[in-house]
């Protein structure tokens, strides 16, 4: 089946955010349409300083870190970026300022990706929201992506504690599906509301506490769940009632479920 043009119809049917999508992408049809330029500026090079940036800032974190910036691959990311207004510091896109091989020997991607754009970090959402998933050394960036996409569905901001996966490494970009231009990400700590510890055994079953916001979910790592002492000092601690034999929940499965559950109660 062949990709979805990146050039959405932008008519009165369509959406804002396509609106806004496809005026991010007007400077590509501006190169396409003066290919002297383009061509002079083509990146043809390994050694290209843009290139050997966006190979570091998807290989380690360290990198993100210190220069406060990130990579994301392939058009969805970038395209969910333009419809959130995150704009990028830089953007590559194969055939037009960069070779495509030079461009997929740097991705991350199982295919080559047609563009590659580099963010601050800076630019992402903060502020509240009334319900908020804080995840304690949630080492798992796919887990980590998933639950920040699950935000996003049910409204809630993201916390990460310290030694949690990067949000901002490629497999947790790419788990996100887009979420991370959305979601905001409150600092450990300071989340609003109650704290109501979501463990995998001996808590109040979900269904059956009140769980008004505002309110802090928090869940733990996948192996060892949460410290003794962070459930200790939280208002309650809940568990997901489960009917078959396994032992627990995958940390993403559990998140989906209680947000569902608030979302469930604010319906009725």
């Amino acid at each position: 089946m062949p990709r979805t043009p990146l050039r959405p119809d932008c008519g009165p049917e369509h959406s804002g955010r396509e609106a806004d999508a496809f005026r991010g992408f007007a400077r590509l049809e501006s190169a396409r349409a003066d290919p002297g330029p383009r061509t002079r500026n083509l990146i043809t090079s390994r050694q290209n300083a843009k290139l050997r940036l966006v190979g570091k800032l998807l290989s380690a974190r360290k990198h993100r870190e210190e220069t406060g910036l990130f990579a994301a691959e392939g058009e969805d990311l970038v395209e969910a970026a333009t419809a959130a207004g995150v704009e990028p510091v830089e953007l590559l896109v194969a055939g037009e300022n960069v070779e495509a091989e030079l461009l997929a020997d740097v991705a991350t991607l199982g295919h080559a990706p047609r563009v590659l754009a580099i963010y601050r970090a800076a630019d992402l959402p903060t502020g509240r929201r009334e319900v908020t998933l804080a995840l304690w050394r949630v080492s798992d960036p796919g887990n980590v992506g998933t639950l920040i996409r699950t935000a996003d569905a049910f409204g809630a901001a993201v916390s990460l504690s310290p030694e949690c996966a990067d949000s901002l490494g490629p497999r947790a970009l790419r788990a996100t599906a887009g979420a991370i231009f959305r979601v905001p990400l409150v600092d450990w700590g300071r989340t609003d509301g109650r704290r109501v510890a979501l463990v995998a055994h001996g808590g109040d079953p979900i269904f059956d506490v009140p769980l008004d916001p505002p309110l802090t979910l928090l869940l733990g790592a996948e192996r060892e769940g949460l410290p003794a002492d962070l459930v200790a000092q939280s208002h309650k601690a809940v568990t997901i009632p489960l009917l078959g034999d396994a032992e627990s929940l995958n940390v993403a499965a559990a998140g989906a479920i209680a947000l569902y559950e608030l979302s469930r109660r604010s319906l009725r």
